[in-house]
């Protein structure tokens, strides 16, 4: 079995780091901790491994967040994963900082990187973490708040969720959706 993990977020050093690029950052941190590497391939930097007999292909697009839907239809193809077997890691603004939500569908909640990936796969049924980085911005200034870098308070809880996050994926691709939102979504 094979699986498409795909963390959103923008290429560039100039974004590292920033409250959009929670996706790249959750990815960077299980290739390590699994001891693999990225390289760059076409429209993004894939990585894979395996755990219990599952294959995870680990996606970061280069095609910036916006167009994040042509790099996901390319390797699900390639890859010949099947749209149940993906899984998308992006920030959310509605959801309080550290809070970890998994979803089998849903509407994008105005994400551009999720309204791209829906528009290209014509479907909004595929499964996505969000990662929740709270709404702590004054009027007009979301922008500035999602491409902002963590302030170092905020980076104590974001490191503990990561973590978390990696249970969450590896549960994902071990016990299916369901057992794996039924035991973290309310952690």
């Amino acid at each position: 079995m094979k699986y498409l993990i795909v963390g959103l977020g923008n290429p560039g050093t100039e974004y590292k780091n920033t409250r959009h690029n929670i996706g790249f950052k959750v990815l960077d941190d299980l290739a390590r901790s699994s001891n693999i590497c990225f390289k760059t391939d076409r429209l993004g930097d894939i990585a894979s491994f395996k755990i219990k007999g599952r294959t995870l292909h680990l996606l970061k697009p280069n095609t910036f967040m916006n167009l994040s839907g042509k790099a996901v239809n390319y390797w699900l193809n390639k890859l010949k994963i099947p749209v149940e077997n993906l899984l998308v890691i992006t920030d959310d603004l509605s959801l309080n900082l550290g809070v970890l939500r998994l979803k089998p569908k849903g509407g994008s909640g105005g994400h551009n990187g999720l309204k791209d990936i829906e528009s290209v796969l014509l479907s909004s049924i595929y499964s996505r973490l969000r990662f929740g980085i709270g709404s702590n911005f004054l009027r007009g200034k979301q922008v500035d708040f999602v491409l902002g870098k963590w302030q170092e308070e905020e980076m104590i809880i974001v490191k503990n969720k990561i973590g978390l996050s990696h249970e969450i994926i590896t549960s994902f691709c071990t016990i299916g959706i369901e057992r794996t939102m039924n035991a973290y979504n309310n952690k």
